[in-house]
């Protein structure tokens, strides 16, 4: 990992933090970091204009295999309750993203 691409992690938490902290927990967004749907991030980043765009594909690329990394960023600045409830969110991400697969293939061969 280069300077450059350490420094993406805190450049999404100096930059996106505090507004995503602000916000709320959001479900819908937790859910789409916890399945790997970066994109929005991605453009973000790319239009900093901050990094090259091999760095942005790095980031990208991070995100997609560790999704909880990009959490992580986002809550790097959260107060502690934030943090806990977007923990309790991912944790049940993490239980049940494996009864959604099998209820979709269930549902294939119903």
């Amino acid at each position: 990992m280069t300077a450059e691409s350490s420094s993406w992690g805190d450049y999404v938490t100096a930059t996106f933090s505090r507004d995503f902290a602000a916000e709320g927990v959001d479900y819908d967004t937790a859910a789409q970091i916890h399945r790997g749907v970066v994109d929005e991030w991605r453009v973000a980043l790319a239009r900093s204009g901050l990094f090259t765009n091999r760095a942005v594909a790095e980031a990208a690329r991070c995100w997609q295999n560790n999704p909880s990394s990009l959490l992580d960023a986002l809550l790097a600045d959260a107060d502690e309750m934030t943090v806990k409830r977007y923990r309790t969110v991912w944790d049940t991400l993490d239980r049940t993203a494996g009864q959604a697969d099998s209820i979709r293939t269930a549902a294939r061969y119903a």
